[in-house]
């Protein structure tokens, strides 16, 4: 799921000048440069960027008996992604959001293949839902499975990877209809939600282009796409569910997402900063070699590792388990991420459930699928008013540097006024499903529960990065693996769920029952907001950040 700020003309933050060893590397590399460089013993020290730690130490060379460099940030700061210029950055960040609805398009576009399925292989509504809801689940341990792996090899394979093995995914789903091995499809399914990298490398990709102080704005535009991709899927779903066959809802996620692979591959370079400076340190030695007739022994921080050490990382049992630790344990973290898992859960039950409530009017499956573009104009409407809020926060913070009122809670201020749109949404949708209404009551209800969703999603992370620091991985991790997780049991709860109420009103009383669970919910966001401070005090994990202390193993805010 790494969240702060950018400046309203996207300017970015000046890096740390040079050290004298960069500057014999950078300014000119001659022979006389390159020979001073590679007599310097580099000191030991630690350096962080977006709380990501490099160690760099002086160790004597296999090679020579020259000491070994190991660059660091601060010792090229021009070869990093948050040198690019302004346009760059946003070409990336293109290609990035169209990376994340394809992989929320593969979780949502499939629902509108599930009666093709029943007829074709004579199975229940509920085996149909199933590919649905195991890809959310699966989805949830897979972008806490990239993760780790993004940060040793390099955002651009991992996702590389990533896509390439979700679209192979497809053709089992796509095929199974030949020889009617209905399992052929929960496989695929299941495995194309495992192999989905999701929000935890994507997200990425912008702590990569942007310092901590910086993120906040193409942050929030990156967490549009996330919430966006999943009702992309049912608008264009009607269209062919309704004129052809149930496989081409299959056929259709591999074009898109071969498409957006390409263009990735393309448009793309790797933004990992110890990677870039891995280049660049090999660019150095074969500038040195061709002018010296010898390698200077000038290396990135990740030369030298194993493919053991690429694949197992030291502590990446920890990594892999602290989201899951700090959502139980954390009561920030629980009480956040239960309410963003909710409120995207309930966009999935929608996709299962809207059918029931316009085909009161009538509504085909075109239309049904049409209703889904008041949610995405909720959430465009939250990404548009969420704009003036970070600007609003950050000074905010920058007027009141001492008040830990200013720098953690005020993050929460916005949502404090958008949350409460979750139960009054749901129960204006609720009240207005009637054959004696407008069928245009639901649709403003869908329109109150899109900008809920996107400000619960958007404020929830912002505040988890803030509260835990280097952290915030794994704090934001839970974040996101509640919502795909509670997502994917919703899918499979909400046919038995809706079928479970009876009598003239029993849409608009399932309805009424979750406004009143998101109004708990909503009500304990209250309680963060008044007693965060009580609550932080009581977190070891907030309580480092806090006293300046630095854990060893805390994972980079990088990898949200």
């Amino acid at each position: 799921m790494t969240i702060t700020q950018i400046q309203p003309d996207g300017s970015s933050e000046k890096a740390d000048p040079p050290s004298s060893t960069a500057n014999d590397l950078i300014n000119e590399i001659t022979v006389s440069s390159l020979a001073s460089v590679s007599q310097q013993s580099v000191p030991k020290h630690t350096i962080s960027h977006d709380e990501a730690t490099l160690v760099q130490e002086s160790v004597e060379s296999v090679e020579t008996d020259e000491p070994r460099v190991v660059l660091t940030e601060r010792d090229c700061p021009e070869v990093l992604a948050t040198s690019w210029p302004r346009y760059q950055k946003w070409i990336i960040l293109l290609c990035t959001f169209l990376v994340q609805i394809s992989m929320n398009l593969n979780a949502s576009l499939y629902a509108n293949a599930q009666s093709g399925i029943q007829k074709e292989f004579g199975v229940s509504q509920m085996a149909a839902v199933s590919g649905s809801a195991l890809f959310l689940v699966m989805y949830a341990f897979g972008c806490e499975l990239w993760a780790p792996w993004s940060e040793e090899l390099g955002r651009k394979p991992i996702l590389q990877v990533s896509l390439l093995c979700v679209n192979l995914m497809c053709l089992p789903v796509a095929y199974a209809h030949r020889n009617g091995r209905f399992h052929a499809i929960l496989v695929g399914r299941a495995f194309g939600g495992l192999f989905s990298a999701g929000g935890s490398v994507t997200l990425g990709v912008v702590a990569d282009m942007y310092t901590l102080r910086r993120q906040e704005y193409p942050l929030a535009f990156i967490v549009l796409s996330s919430v966006g991709g999943s009702i992309i899927g049912p608008i264009i779903g009607g269209f062919i569910e309704t004129r052809m066959y149930w496989t081409w809802c299959i056929w259709v996620q591999l074009i898109v997402g071969v498409f957006v692979q390409v263009l990735h591959f393309v448009l793309v370079p790797e933004t990992r900063s110890s990677i870039r400076i891995g280049f660049y340190a090999k660019g150095i030695r074969k500038e040195s070699k061709k002018r010296t007739g010898k390698k200077l022994n000038i290396y990135g921080p990740s030369e030298g590792m194993t493919w053991r050490d690429f694949l197992l990382p030291r502590g990446l049992w920890d990594l892999w388990t602290r989201p899951f630790h700090m959502f139980i344990t954390e009561r920030i973290v629980l009480v956040l991420s239960t309410l963003s898992g909710f409120s995207d859960a309930l966009i999935f039950m929608q996709i299962q459930s809207l059918g029931l409530v316009f085909r009161i009017w009538n509504f085909n499956t075109i239309q049904v699928g049409l209703a889904f573009i008041p949610i995405g104009v909720g959430y465009l409407i939250g990404y548009l008013l969420f704009i003036p809020v970070i600007s609003r926060n950050r000074a905010l913070r920058a007027n009141n540097p001492q008040s830990e009122h200013a720098q953690y809670e005020s993050r929460l201020w916005w949502l404090l006024y958008t949350a409460p749109l979750l139960p009054i949404g749901l129960l204006i949708f609720a009240w207005t499903s009637d054959p004696r209404a407008h069928w245009i009551g639901p649709m403003i209800a869908c329109v109150l529960i899109g900008i809920a969703n996107y400000t619960i999603y958007m404020t929830s992370i912002d505040y988890m990065v803030a509260a835990y620091g280097p952290f915030s991985a794994s704090a934001t991790g839970g974040n996101g693996f509640a919502r795909d997780f509670l997502a994917g049991i919703l899918t499979w709860g909400a046919a038995p769920y809706y079928n479970a109420f009876s009598g003239a009103y029993s849409l608009q009383l399932a309805n009424t029952v979750l406004a009143c669970v998101s109004l708990i919910l909503v009500a304990a966001t209250f309680f963060v907001y008044y007693k965060g401070p009580s609550m932080r005090k009581k977190s070891p994990f907030a309580q480092s950040l806090a006293q300046g202390i630095t854990d060893a193993d805390a994972e980079p805010a990088t990898s949200i």
